[in-house]
């Protein structure tokens, strides 16, 4: 679907900065920007061939925005699956080691088309496990991306400290740091498109501050601001990262970044679990952003991030589902419903920031992850100007019709069908069927790939 068209009879929450929503409403599209929105019956459309679509017991909302992934790991779920962090990377680590261009494609094409079915319209990707001779892992990723239709927000991740070197990786797959920096500049140079609603960003990820040295840290920050992008990179995840950064360091891990020139409004951290009251006030001041991956917290044990301090802080805040290797679900439409759960559970341990409401979750997983990733004026609400980046939930079937609030429907109930998902107003998914690629083919490619991959276990 291009051109123009209208989506009518439905809820409509347009996650913009006054938090309109309206009972009933519409949104009309055109060479795909969204140009109206508002409530009551749609605008008759002077033009010929334009397209409506019956919103009725639907729920229009942005498309979500997924502030942090690693897709390579869809083809390693199921494994580790009683470790916390240190040990799940021990284990995965020299698995990861055997990845190649081909099982890149196959995880990338179906981790995306499974973001997509759960109403997911951009990712970003935090690929930082580079093989010698494994091929353009990077490009691998940014292709499966343009066949399934969705925005990637691909990073070009790193990690140069090795456990010979006191890392925490297997030496076999860190780079050397000119290398790094050599093929960091490459990939913006071949793939960053800076225009206004580019569905392809590149960024700089060197990977923790136990797999990277602080050279690495330094001259990534510095390269980042001399080409114009962002950087990114895991803080703050578990106890352990943090008890090794003061012995290592002798500060905090978000002093350590700080003090490599990682604050400001173009970072933003994964994970942030273990953010003392300082860190949280340092990001607030300095723009610097938090992706919060709270299944992926659980299914590690990592903890519960303060994440209402950081609002309340104003810092920005995301929704990122994690890699699916610790996050099998791998759908960002369940992480609203985890975001509120995390914050009561906090509240529950005496902490003094409060918990979450529905609406609020609604925003994490849309504007919060889109001001995230610097892409505030482009995504995540639906407004005139705006991408048309549209998820239209179907909300009268049995897991959601008694819900009368569309929104707690969305964040609390089941995960909701999709009746259309468009990105730049061209459907990706509809009527809960991806329409640019093949499902079957996604799966059989992936297992083929898994099955690959675990030869050597065998």
């Amino acid at each position: 679907m291009s051109g123009t068209f209208v989506i009518e009879n439905c809820a409509v929450a347009t996650v913009d900065g006054r938090g309109s929503e309206y009972a009933v409403g519409y949104v009309v599209v055109s060479d795909g920007r969204i140009v109206q929105v508002g409530p009551g019956a749609a605008p008759v459309l002077q033009h010929d061939g334009a397209r409506v679509v019956d919103g009725s017991g639907c729920l229009a909302t942005p498309g979500l925005v997924n502030s942090h992934h690693h897709l390579y790991q869809w083809i390693f779920r199921g494994l580790a699956r009683d470790a916390t962090l240190f040990g799940w990377l021990t284990e995965l680590y020299p698995r990861w080691a055997r990845i190649d261009e081909p099982a890149v494609r196959a995880a990338a094409r179906a981790g995306l088309g499974w973001l997509a079915l759960s109403g997911c319209t951009t990712s970003a990707d935090h690929h930082y496990v580079f093989p010698r001779g494994s091929g353009d892992l990077l490009g691998a990723t940014l292709r499966a991306a343009r066949e399934v239709g969705v925005r990637l927000d691909a990073t070009r991740g790193s990690m140069d400290l090795g456990r010979s070197a006191g890392g925490l990786p297997p030496d076999s797959v860190v780079e050397d740091l000119d290398e790094i920096l050599s093929a960091s500049a490459e990939a913006v140079e071949r793939y960053h498109d800076p225009s206004p609603g580019s569905l392809t960003r590149i960024a700089l990820a060197p990977c923790s501050p136990f797999s990277v040295t602080d050279e690495l840290m330094k001259q990534s920050a510095v390269l980042a601001r001399e080409l114009g992008v962002r950087l990114h990179t895991h803080l703050a995840e578990t106890v352990e990262e943090d008890a090794y950064c003061r012995e290592q360091f002798g500060v905090t891990p978000a002093e350590y970044v700080e003090s490599l020139g990682w604050m400001g409004a173009d970072v933003w951290f994964a994970h942030g679990v273990h953010l003392d009251d300082a860190a949280i006030a340092r990001m607030a001041a300095t723009g610097t952003g938090l992706a919060h991956c709270p299944s992926s917290n659980g299914r590690l044990g990592a903890g519960l991030a303060p994440i209402k301090a950081l609002l309340n802080a104003g810092a920005p805040v995301g929704l990122g589902v994690d890699g699916a290797a610790s996050q099998e679900s791998g759908m960002l439409v369940e992480e609203l419903r985890q975001s509120v759960y995390v914050s009561r559970y906090r509240a529950l341990t005496g902490a003094a920031d409060r918990s979450l409401d529905a609406r609020t979750a609604l925003y994490l997983g849309t504007a919060g992850g889109a001001k995230v990733l610097g892409r505030q004026d482009e995504i995540g609400s639906l407004a005139p100007g705006y991408c048309a980046d549209i998820a239209l939930w179907k909300l009268d079937g049995l897991g959601h019709a008694d819900i009368t609030d569309p929104v707690a429907a969305l964040v609390f109930g089941p995960p909701a069908p999709l009746k259309l998902l468009t990105v730049h107003g061209e459907t990706v998914v509809e009527d809960g069927e991806l329409r640019t690629v093949d499902a079957a083919e996604l799966a059989r490619d992936a297992r083929a790939a898994h099955l690959r991959m675990m030869e050597a276990d065998r």
